[in-house]
């Protein structure tokens, strides 16, 4: 199986290529150019591959949450592709590509949501899949239920903002990319679990983009 990935839910921007399971991935540190950057660094995946878009049989994004622009930009170029050549889509959650990216059997993904809250979840791997032990939510650092037992490993910009959370070790630097949602949405995809880009869309849990004038007055 020949797909892309995309990964835009952070400040990072990240495309992905799976060749029958081989991967060739590009990265960079984006800010808000995700849009300008994401289809040239796919281009240039498929020129080093000598492949064509039309190939391709199928597409993954990271669905989210994450930032509410990165995840339109991700979600909408992955139904461009899918629409025009009839390919089924897989969205990978962005906390689930965390854990990917860490590595560690026990990880607490947590990223920076602003506002005063964090997008957060405990994720156990279990064989080839990761299971979430506290599901992913958007919700007050303060407020984050830690999950049962030890051996767990945080990582996200989250813990940059908010301290460990009382969490042994912790990577801030780590974030989602589109390699690791590569990596998960290839099983997936394998296994027939992709749907029609029509039905493809992003993961927000939370709807508030900021806070009002009022809400900022009272801080």
């Amino acid at each position: 199986m020949k797909f892309a990935a995309f990964e835009t839910a952070t400040e990072w921007c990240s495309a992905a290529l799976w060749l029958d399971g081989e991967l060739h991935a590009a990265q960079a540190r984006a800010g808000h150019r995700h849009g300008e950057l994401l289809l040239p660094m796919l281009e240039s995946l498929l020129a080093r591959a000598r492949l064509k878009a039309a190939e391709l049989d199928a597409v993954a994004f990271g669905a989210g949450p994450g930032a509410f622009t990165g995840l339109r930009i991700a979600c909408g170029v992955a139904q461009g592709l899918a629409f025009a050549r009839g390919l089924p889509v897989c969205g990978v959650s962005t906390l689930e590509a965390m854990a990917e990216e860490c590595g560690a059997p026990r990880v607490v993904a947590c990223l920076d949501a602003r506002m005063g809250e964090v997008y957060y979840s405990a994720l156990e791997r279990r064989g080839a899949r990761w299971h979430e032990v506290v599901s992913a939510q958007c919700v007050a650092p303060s407020l984050a239920p830690r999950p049962p037992g030890e051996g767990w490993v945080g990582c996200g910009n989250g813990f940059a903002a908010y301290g460990d959370f009382g969490l042994a070790a912790v990577y801030p630097e780590i974030h989602p990319g589109a390699a690791a949602v590569a990596r998960l949405a290839a099983p997936r995809l394998a296994a027939g679990e992709g749907v029609d880009a029509a039905q493809a869309a992003p993961v927000y849990l939370r709807d508030k983009v900021a806070r009002t004038t009022e809400e900022r007055r009272k801080r």
